[in-house]
């Protein structure tokens, strides 16, 4: 039987995608076949390679024209792409060509904190601004809008007053640690 093959896109320390390397390294039917970059500094480019896992990089230009990117995650036979700390919005072309196979996790309960400009510490220091009793993590199928596919699973944590964005940030990467390999195993086991 073929293993179902991921890419993961990672931009820069690559704790979600490390964590997605060792939970699929002995997998029966899933693997991560290779990660993609945008940045050649990046610490989860070594991270990979560490792993024994192929690291493609590509320029900005290159991602935003998409035809690249694509070219290789075909000739590598890539069922799957999985967005784990990606920082550029992904091109039309690659979302159409992964229809409904791109998955990505958002550090809030969307729809609340999702959109351009919202990421990692922007999004944390919003919902502690907004003195939000709980936030969370969502896992979902990326589409043509910014945080707006399909949900797939959400997970919560609460905020106390005197969390800071770096307390918060650390309640949200345990969330996605825990959580983010499982609903990516769930979602390709059920295609």
């Amino acid at each position: 039987m073929n293993k179902k093959s991921i890419a993961l896109f990672a931009s820069g320390n690559g704790s979600n995608a490390v964590n997605l390397i060792y939970f699929f390294q002995n997998h029966a039917q899933i693997e991560v076949k290779t990660v993609v970059c945008n940045k050649t500094d990046a610490p989860i480019v070594e991270k990979a390679k560490a792993l024994g896992v192929e690291v493609l990089i590509f320029t900005n230009e290159e991602f935003e024209s998409g035809l690249t990117v694509l070219q290789e995650l075909d000739y590598r036979a890539i069922d799957w792409i999985v967005l784990a700390g990606f920082l550029r919005k992904i091109p039309v072309n690659i979302i159409r060509g992964y229809q409904n196979r791109i998955i990505n996790i958002h550090p809030s309960l969307l729809p609340k904190y999702g959109g351009k400009g919202m990421y990692g510490k922007f999004v944390h220091q919003a919902v502690i601004e907004a003195k939000e009793a709980k936030s969370g993590i969502s896992i979902h199928l990326v589409n043509e809008e910014f945080d707006k596919g399909e949900l797939l699973a959400q997970f919560e944590t609460e905020v106390s007053s005197n969390d800071t964005i770096d307390s918060l940030a650390e309640k949200i990467q345990l969330l996605e640690h825990k959580h983010f390999p499982i609903i990516v195993e769930q979602t390709l086991l059920n295609q």
